[in-house]
């Protein structure tokens, strides 16, 4: 995202959004500096040098009335600017593309009307785009700065945002709440598209490839908060290259290597602290045992046998 992008119209909520930032920070900007010019000049004026005996001065309701009304003024007019910008964003036009927004620590998925599923969000030009956000572990929250457009995904909450994108491009997507240890790493893009050219993305999809069950269930069940799909370290070891590998591990305080095959990754989801990942504390994950069904189980080492 360039420089260009961020000032520019990149969505219909550009204007709105920033005509309520700069009327803010221009009264704050002014009563700044204007606050801070009266105190200097009072400590000026009414230095003990100047004003050996203190000076009484009397109340003055003009005064009192002055400077609650103007101040009552300021607020409300920032008030019905901010409100202004906020009320049209809950308004959805009817014929707004729907997206959901699946969130999970740490990454996005989006799913859009025919069943196709992409990492990042690609959106037709000049078209209103409808974002259904849903969580599966904790609050995050979608922000696409050049768009000005934020709402939060909170676990079984539903909430949604739209927007109509205004510029072809690739924009920022961040998670802008704090979700645990790789929050900074949460990022996606916004992919702006002629319509014609994301109506061919769109249909190249095969409705019986999707998203592979056994991620499903992890994401489900929490998985991802501890364990990545990248080879990046979190609490447990991650999950890349994992079938067929090498395992260091502490079997009953001594070190030994094992094989990563079937069973042991079906004996890491319903014992795990038998066998503990040399370099991880012990005790930190529970058996899924009897919260996961062993039809799921295969699902999850299907698909741990395909991440290389």
């Amino acid at each position: 995202m360039t420089i260009l992008q961020i000032f520019s119209g990149a969505s219909n909520f550009v204007e709105g959004v920033d005509t309520a930032f700069v009327l803010i920070f221009g009264v704050s900007f002014f009563f700044l500096f204007g606050i801070t010019a009266v105190m200097i000049y009072f400590i000026y004026k009414y230095h003990k040098s100047r004003n050996p005996v203190a000076t009484q001065i009397e109340g003055s309701n003009t005064l009192e009335v002055i400077w609650t009304v103007i101040p009552l003024i300021i607020v409300l007019v920032m008030f019905y600017y901010g409100y202004k910008g906020y009320a049209v964003m809950r308004e959805v036009p009817e014929d707004a593309i729907t997206v959901k927004v699946i969130s999970y620590m740490w990454d996005w998925d989006f799913e859009y009307e025919n069943g196709k599923l992409s990492k990042d969000l690609y959106v037709p030009l000049n078209k209103a785009v409808k974002l259904e956000l849903t969580s599966l572990d904790v609050i995050h929250s979608l922000y696409i700065p050049a768009f000005r457009v934020k709402e939060d995904a909170v676990p079984g909450v539903a909430n949604y945002m739209w927007f109509i994108a205004q510029l072809e491009g690739s924009y920022d997507i961040l998670c802008a709440e704090y979700c645990g240890l790789r929050h900074s790493y949460m990022e996606a893009q916004a992919i702006v598209v002629p319509e014609e050219e994301y109506l061919a993305w769109l249909a190249d999809f095969d409705p019986e490839v999707k998203d592979p069950k056994g991620l499903e269930i992890m994401r489900a069940n929490a998985c991802m908060g501890c364990h990545s799909l990248d080879g990046a370290k979190l609490v447990g070891p991650s999950f890349k290259g994992i079938f067929g590998s090498e395992r260091t591990v502490i079997v009953d305080g001594k070190t030994t290597t094992v094989v990563a095959d079937e069973d042991y990754m079906k004996r890491a989801i319903t014992d795990p602290n038998k066998e503990v990942v040399a370099g991880f504390q012990p005790n930190l994950m529970q058996s899924y045992k009897k919260i996961i069904a062993e039809e799921d189980i295969n699902h999850i080492v299907d698909y741990l046998k395909t991440i290389e």
